[in-house]
C-alpha cells in the first residue's frame, strides 16, 4: 500500500510587507491614504463626465471606464490588505483567495481591453483615407 499526501489547504498565508510591528500603523496609514485619494479622484473623473453633457464624447466614455474599472481594481485587493494589517492577521482562505485572483484577473483584463478600445477610436480617423491633396 502506498502512502499519499492527505493534507488540504484550508488557508493560504500572506507574508504582506513587514514583520515590524512600529512598521505597522505607517503603513496601515500609507495605504489607506493612497487607496482613498485613489478611488476619490477615480470618482470625481467618473461623475464629472456623467454630470456634464458636453464630456459625452467617445474618449471620455471611455476614460469614465478606465476611471471605473481603477476603483474597482484596486477595491479588490487593498481593503482585504487593510484589514490584515490592522488585525494582524496573515491568513486568507483558499475561497477568499480563488475570489480575489477571479476578481483581479476580470478587472485587470477589463482594463487592457477597455485601453485597446480608447486607442482604436483615438486612432481609427487617422487609419480613414482623406479625400483632400496635401498641399
Amino acid at each position: 500500500m502506498q502512502s499519499e499526501n492527505q493534507t488540504d489547504a484550508v488557508e493560504f498565508l500572506l507574508l504582506g510587507l513587514s514583520d515590524d510591528p512600529e512598521l505597522q500603523p505607517i503603513l496601515f496609514g500609507l495605504l489607506l491614504s493612497m487607496y482613498l485619494v485613489t478611488v476619490l479622484g477615480n470618482l470625481l473623473i467618473f461623475l464629472a463626465i456623467f454630470s456634464n453633457s458636453h464630456l459625452h464624447t467617445p474618449m471620455y466614455f471611455f476614460l469614465s471606464n478606465l476611471s471605473f474599472t481603477d476603483i474597482c481594481f484596486t477595491t479588490t485587493t487593498v481593503p482585504r490588505m487593510l484589514v490584515n494589517i490592522q488585525r494582524h492577521s496573515k491568513t486568507i482562505s483558499y475561497a477568499g483567495c480563488l475570489t480575489q485572483v477571479y476578481f483581479v484577473l476580470v478587472f485587470a483584463g477589463g482594463k487592457t481591453f477597455s485601453l485597446q478600445q480608447w486607442l482604436m477610436t483615438i486612432m481609427w480617423p487617422s487609419a480613414i483615407p482623406s479625400g483632400t491633396q496635401p498641399s
